[in-house]
C-alpha cells in the first residue's frame, strides 16, 4: 500500500504542476478548447471523448461508493469534474481511512464487511 500511495502523491504533484503550468501559458479556457477538439473529430477529440467516459465512470464509482448518498453524488460530481487530481486526493484518504484494506477502498465499508 505505501508503493500505491507513493504512486498516488507523486500522480498528483506532477498533474497539479502541469495543470499550474498550463494554465499560466493558456489561461483556464479548458472547456472551448476541450470540446472543440472533440466537435473537430480529430485524435485529440477522440482522446478527449474517452477521458470524459472515464471522468463519468470514476464519479459513477465514487456516487455508488458511498450508495448514492447526497455526499456520495457531491464527491462523485466532484471526481467527474475535477479530474484526476480530486480523485488522487479522494483515493489518498480513502485509503488513510480504511488503513489500507483494498477490498473497503473499492466496495466502501459497508458492502467490503459482507
Amino acid at each position: 500500500m505505501t508503493g500505491f500511495r507513493i504512486f498516488l502523491a507523486t500522480l498528483l504533484t506532477v498533474i497539479v504542476g502541469y495543470t499550474g503550468a498550463t494554465i499560466t501559458n493558456h489561461g483556464w479556457n479548458l472547456f472551448a478548447v476541450f470540446f472543440g477538439d472533440i466537435g473537430a473529430m480529430t485524435w485529440r477529440g477522440q482522446f478527449n471523448l474517452d477521458f470524459m467516459g472515464l471522468l463519468m465512470l470514476s464519479g459513477l464509482w465514487v456516487m455508488w461508493r458511498h450508495h448514492f448518498s447526497a455526499a456520495g453524488i457531491a464527491l462523485g460530481v466532484g471526481a467527474a469534474f475535477g479530474g484526476c487530481p480530486v480523485l488522487l486526493v479522494y483515493l489518498l484518504i480513502v485509503g488513510t481511512m480504511t488503513r489500507g484494506d483494498v477490498k473497503a477502498m473499492l466496495l466502501g465499508p459497508n458492502r467490503a464487511a459482507r
